[in-house]
């Protein structure tokens, strides 16, 4: 490893096991990339991480505003960890409007930097400040760092050619450049990234990594820090090759790998939606693996394509979100009706309506589970951290093409743009599903059932297997168009009994911490890290406290019952209203449910659910 030269008297060097930094600024002031540069770094250390952006919900909100305000929280650990952590230890704030809107947070005695470049008396007017935080007790009980960066990148890029306006948007690399002096990070993944992120623009990879060294030195050269801090490798995780992955990204090879267990191409019908759209980007760059990408009209054209596209012999997939959901729902039953073989995938926001649109939430459960005319049962299942996405969206294809059904996928945004290490999976671990089209035309009927009450897949065009679908109910018997009415309940009956099969491929989910006792956890979702954080902490307190989480929602695992008689009371944390509560209430009536909802548009902080169980155990 090869850094800048460092110019002032060594400072002594801290180790510490975990550390939580959130990065701040406006939204054009590159947190996400000042952010994602130090996650990917750091994994290339060897840390465990954790990462929650928070994007502003508004695209193009007035610079300096409270509203356009863009962050980025990123924890980094020598241990195992599950979380971005619940409060910071450092904020980096670029302007007033990122320390009012993130100030809250951050830890007591927590470092506070400050980019006094941006703090005019207009920019403390466009953040609502009525006095400088600076001078009127805000930041007492902090440590603060007041840095002009805007004037430090002027001075660094005097040379550079570069317009003024250009200068400035190198300041984020300035500000990485110093946390990486501050944390004993290694320059060269970042410096590497810009020359291939820029390589045809080689005045900005030259710009950029300057102000990053620039940075970098200023850590000795202008004495604002006593100490440096350091964070070893993780020791603790299982040994294997590990990358850093996004949940979004995870999903997208976990579909390409599913399709290719089963021998399928992809085909994906999709409308763009955040937080959904880069799984539509990511797989339009696997076209080597047979995936085929269509950016439809609109939500209803998306699906139906993919639906088209079943029927033809591919693995039809469709991603949105929440409203597009909604949009999506008349030809979801549809594909029940049709008993084709779908994906839909759900990454989940704050509702209702177009709601919170880069903000978290679980608030779709229902709609998956029950949101359909008629009765339309369909399998749903559930990722619950950006590594588990691999895993779960080959579930999901497992389940569709063996039972010939559509799947919900259900993720959500803290899921989809949240980041951690992913040990990549032998490719013997990887047991295929292959799909056999039926061929034989003697005595075929498209309503005949296999053991697992699915029926027969037949490529349209296959001489002697014509064939007819479409929504209209079906004769359980020729295929043909049946207004009967006990064939239309037998038919009922045959497509929720099929669904329910799905239990006898799926296992009883693990118990973490006590096997029984006072309180079991039950969660599923995102909610998995803060749990298990939780959990543990309990356990170290002595407390009889268990957990399990829920990766099939519909069906649930036929065990869930011996599981949960075997605690006092079970909590359900969930970032809705309350809807898992609800439906396990309903489904297992005997057993004590408390529900803990949240909807604030943030996942669980590992504080608010100790506290919880703690209140319950006072029972």
């Amino acid at each position: 490893m090869t850094t800048p030269t460092n110019t002032g008297a060594e400072l002594p060097l801290q180790q510490q096991e975990s550390v939580v930094i959130r990065f701040a600024g406006d939204s054009g002031d590159g947190m996400q990339i000042t952010g994602n540069q130090f996650t990917s770094t750091s994994a290339a250390v060897g840390n465990d991480l954790a990462t929650l952006p928070d994007f502003p919900a508004e695209i193009r909100a007035p610079v300096g505003t409270r509203p356009g305000v863009s962050g980025f929280q990123v924890r980094f650990s020598s241990s195992d960890i599950h979380t971005p952590g619940d409060a910071p230890d450092v904020l980096v704030a670029m302007n007033p409007a990122a320390l009012v809107v993130n100030l809250k947070d951050l830890k007591p005695g927590g470092m506070v930097i400050l980019n006094t470049g941006n703090w005019k008396e207009l920019d403390l007017k466009k953040a609502r400040c009525a006095t400088d935080p600076r001078q009127d007790g805000t930041l007492d009980g902090y440590r603060t760092i007041e840095i002009d960066i805007n004037e430090r990148v002027k001075q660094a890029l005097t040379e550079s050619g570069l317009s003024p306006k250009d200068v400035q948007r190198c300041k984020n690399f300035y500000t990485l450049g110093l946390m990486y002096w501050l944390y004993s990070r290694p320059l060269e993944p970042t410096l590497n990234w810009l020359a291939k992120k820029f390589a045809k623009k080689p005045d900005l990879v030259a710009a950029n990594q300057t102000a990053l060294k620039a940075g970098f030195n200023a850590g000795d050269i202008h004495e604002h820090f006593q100490t440096r801090y350091d964070v070893p490798p993780c020791t603790t995780l299982e040994p294997g090759t590990y990358r850093n992955i996004m949940g979004n990204q995870a999903l997208s090879i976990g579909l390409v790998a599913g399709a290719q267990l089963a021998g399928l191409d992809i085909f994906l019908g999709s409308y763009p939606i955040t937080p959904a759209s880069d799984i539509l980007h990511e797989l339009a760059g696997f076209k080597n693996f047979g995936v085929r990408t269509f950016q439809a009209e609109d939500e209803i054209a998306a699906i139906c394509s993919a639906i088209g596209a079943s029927f033809a012999g591919h693995l039809g997939l469709t991603t949105t979100s929440g409203p597009g959901m909604a949009l999506k729902t008349e030809a979801m039953g549809l594909a029940i009706a049709t008993e084709l073989p779908l994906v839909i995938v759900d990454i989940q926001r704050a509702g209702p309506s177009t709601g919170m649109p880069t903000k978290t939430e679980q608030s779709d459960l229902y709609q998956a589970v029950l949101g359909r005319n008629g009765d339309a049962p369909m399998p749903v299942v559930s990722c619950s951290t950006p590594s588990d996405c691999f895993e779960t969206a080959i579930e999901a294809v497992r389940i569709a093409v063996q039972y010939m059904t559509p799947v919900i996928l259900l993720s959500d945004g803290y899921i989809a743009n949240g980041s951690e290490p992913w040990r990549l999976p032998e490719m013997e671990s990887l047991k295929a599903f292959p799909v056999t089209f039926h061929t034989a035309t003697e005595g075929f009927s498209p309503v005949a059932r296999d053991e697992k009450l699915a029926r027969p897949w037949a490529i349209p065009g296959t001489p002697g297997l014509e064939h007819r679908i479409g929504g209209l109910e079906k004769d359980g018997d020729t295929g043909n168009i049946s207004y009967d009415a006990h064939n239309h309940e037998r038919m009922s009956h045959l497509r929720a009994q099929k669904v329910m099969n799905v239990q006898e491929t799926i296992p009883d989910p693990e118990v973490f911490g006590a096997e029984s006792g006072d309180v079991l956890v039950c969660g599923w979702g995102s909610t998995a890290g803060s749990i298990r954080s939780a959990v543990e902490i309990c356990a170290g307190r002595g407390l009889s406290v268990g957990a399990v989480h829920l990766r099939h929602i519909w069906p649930m695992a036929k065990g869930l019952d011996g599981i949960f008689s075997r605690f006092r009371t079970v909590l359900v944390p969930e970032l809705n209203m309350g809807q898992m509560c609800r439906l396990l209430r309903s489904e297992f009536p005997k057993h004590d449910f408390a529900s803990y909802p949240k909807v604030q548009g943030l996942p669980f902080a590992t504080h608010e659910l100790v506290e919880r169980i703690e209140d319950l155990l006072k029972r």
